[in-house]
């Protein structure tokens, strides 16, 4: 049982655990793209990971729910935690379309996406380590999200109007650009995250 007065560490550490999560999530996302042999057995193991994530949430959420006295904002905490559970969600969401979709080969595109989600994870996880620290260090994290968010979004259109440009089968256009805007919904949420971050540093400052 949790006891009513929070000591701060337990929430902080458990956002930092969260944080470790997203990063497996995505490090195996890359490497599923990277390495493409086996698409069913990294979805599945992808999959593992997004229930560890959702095991992870669901403990923020309840530990919330029994503490009177929290070191942030309730809602800073809800959404907080809702935001990572959408960034490995989105991950999961990824990995089965490749699946779903039966896709033989990624893109060099898809695998860029990949790599930009994990150097957002590593970021957001970054910046979670700094919560009960230096608020002020999430700063410059936070500004890198938003610049690997910009650069997702690029490599997003870019891709899709490529698509458009030499893509003549209807199916295959359709299937990768909800890939494309699928992996690139996981920056977003990433960036959404980091601008809770902010707001808890204005808060806290």
């Amino acid at each position: 049982m949790f006891g009513l007065i929070p000591k701060e560490e337990k929430f902080f550490k458990m956002f930092q655990d969260m944080g470790v999560i997203i990063t497996e999530g995505a490090q195996q996302l890359k490497v599923m793209l990277d390495d493409y042999v086996d698409p069913l057995a990294s979805q599945r193991q992808i999959k593992d990971t997004e229930h560890k994530g959702d095991n992870q949430t669901h403990l923020i959420i309840k530990t919330l729910n029994k503490t009177f006295i929290t070191p942030l904002d309730r809602e800073d905490i809800y959404s907080l935690a809702s935001k990572l559970d959408d960034i490995i969600d989105l991950i999961d969401a990824s990995a089965q379309r490749f699946v779903m979709y039966n896709v033989e080969k990624p893109t060099p595109e898809a695998q860029q996406l990949a790599f930009i989600i994990l150097k957002c994870c590593q970021t957001v996880e970054r910046a979670l380590k700094h919560l009960g620290g230096k608020f002020e260090d999430i700063n410059d994290c936070c500004v890198e999200i938003n610049a690997l968010e910009n650069e997702a979004d690029r490599v997003c259109r870019e891709a899709i109007s490529r698509l458009f440009d030499e893509e003549k089968d209807p199916i295959n256009l359709i299937k990768w650009k909800e890939i494309y805007e699928t992996l690139e919904k996981a920056t977003d949420k990433c960036e959404d995250a980091a601008n809770i971050l902010e707001s808890v540093v204005v808060k806290n400052a």
